[in-house]
């Protein structure tokens, strides 16, 4: 039986790679994202669906749930990505960063996971970032707060909702080719390489495949879990 999986910020990059594995895997997915035009188009090549979806938004989240009907995976990606010093940070860039990433993620749980327990299942998974588990990433300090957060709010979502036969996991990516790497100069992209054990960057669908397996049956067993795909730069 096919299960429905909404992916947020689903029209490029990471998003776009998971709502790729998760079709490809015979999920139903609704690719959801402020930019609608961007994840009908891939939608589109899925045979699937898209929705313009704000996840700052509490109503936004409400008319998403609408359309999804029962939804068996929730994906939490959507995320605003901003390279930049402490001091260069205004406290609006900061509160858009963190309601986005965090709130964003907060809400997903909230009202999907709502529906979720009580159903008796599902699956859901956020997207974190090494950057919240390491001050050297190359990051703005208020993205790597927000991911940090997000660890946080896994583990405490996980506890809440594991006796209602939903796990709440994370994703914490490092250094992969896509969007957020293309912005970053080349001379820090050499830098990074010399910190990553294996020797490259990683790759979206990688990381897809990471939340793939968390969103599958195979993982039932697996909850408040993060799962690093970071090429092994937390051993040093």
């Amino acid at each position: 039986m096919s299960r429905t999986a909404v992916v947020t910020g689903a029209a490029r990059g990471l998003g776009e790679a998971i709502a790729r594995r998760l079709a490809a895997d015979g999920d139903r997915v609704l690719l959801a994202d402020v930019n609608v035009e961007g994840a009908a188009q891939v939608a589109s090549e899925l045979g699937a669906d898209a929705v313009e979806h704000d996840v700052r938004s509490l109503e936004s989240w409400q008319r998403l749930l609408e359309a999804a009907g029962d939804v068996d995976v929730l994906v939490n990606n959507a995320a605003r990505t901003e390279v930049r010093l402490f001091w260069e940070i205004d406290p609006d860039e900061w509160d858009d960063v963190l309601a986005t990433n965090l709130r964003g993620t907060y809400l997903g749980i909230r009202v999907v996971g709502a529906q979720m327990r009580d159903r008796g299942g599902g699956r859901i998974v956020n997207l974190a970032s090494i950057a919240g588990q390491n001050s050297r990433a190359v990051t703005g300090v208020h993205y790597a707060t927000s991911k940090a957060a997000i660890i946080a709010l896994t583990r405490h979502a996980a506890s809440e909702l594991a006796g209602s036969g939903v796990t709440v996991n994370a994703v914490a990516p490092a250094a992969i080719d896509g969007p957020m790497v293309a912005s970053v100069p080349p001379e820090r992209i050499e830098a990074m390489l010399k910190t990553i054990p294996v020797g490259r960057l990683g790759r979206p669908e990688e990381v897809a495949a990471a939340v793939a397996y968390l969103a599958s049956d195979a993982a039932a067993f697996v909850t408040g879990a993060t799962l690093d795909v970071n090429g092994g730069m937390l051993m040093r």
